[in-house]
């Protein structure tokens, strides 16, 4: 192959790693500054997150180039599949600067007297994203399959969390919109945790040239 493409490759490869550290620390930032209450760190998140949104612009910056020197069509799968895991890492940068925006207003408000466990909410989440990328850079096909299913965890703790705000809203009017705060942030990390099944989707289409969403064949549950 090509030594300049490969170069390309590489860096490609190097930009979407850089960005998906930058979204990872992003998220677990906002949501320490979440249960900490830390003002300072949430206000931190959304400055970075313009950090995500400019390596996006970069990679889709190289993957024009390489779109026009692609040799083969797995050449031309990589690159694709690439771009569209870049878009996933910016919109779960977006998370994270929606749960710092919750976490500056809840800062101000007096804390809420609920033990709700985003922090395993988040951990899930980000341990999904992980493998995916993993799977990507390793490309391997099996491991990508086995997170997607993982994602029915993601959801059922979500609702969990939900049915344990809305209880505390009856018990609590005065909670309301504090609870409603909370349901947005569990939201926004059972989202992340969307975005990695997209990821891991994505990997499979690398791999097996095999398009796997809204097929129901993304392998056993867990």
């Amino acid at each position: 192959m090509d030594n300049h493409f490969e170069m390309g490759l590489e860096s490609l490869r190097q930009k979407l790693l850089t960005m998906a550290g930058y979204a990872e620390t992003n998220v677990n930032q906002a949501l320490q500054s979440l249960l900490q209450r830390d003002y300072q760190l949430a206000v931190a998140v959304k400055e970075n997150d313009r950090v995500i949104d400019q390596l996006e612009v970069e990679i889709d910056d190289l993957v024009v180039q390489l779109l026009t020197k692609a040799p083969l069509a797995s050449n031309l799968r990589l690159v694709t599949v690439a771009m569209k895991i870049a878009q996933n890492l910016e919109r779960i940068g977006d998370e994270a600067s929606k749960i710092a925006k919750r976490s500056v207003e809840l800062a101000q408000e007096p804390p809420l007297k609920i033990n709700v466990d985003l922090a395993r909410l988040a951990g899930l989440s980000l341990e999904m994203l992980r493998a995916s990328l993993d799977a990507f850079v390793h490309r391997d096909s099996t491991a990508a399959r086995a997170v997607i299913p993982r994602d029915r965890e993601v959801d059922a703790l979500n609702q969990e969390i939900h049915r344990l705000l809305v209880q505390h809203m009856v018990e609590n009017p005065q909670a309301i919109a504090r609870c409603l705060s909370f349901m947005v942030v569990s939201k926004s990390l059972e989202r992340i945790a969307d975005h990695a099944t997209n990821v891991a989707e994505d990997v499979v289409y690398l791999c097996e040239a095999l398009d796997i969403r809204h097929t129901g064949a993304k392998g056993p549950a867990i």
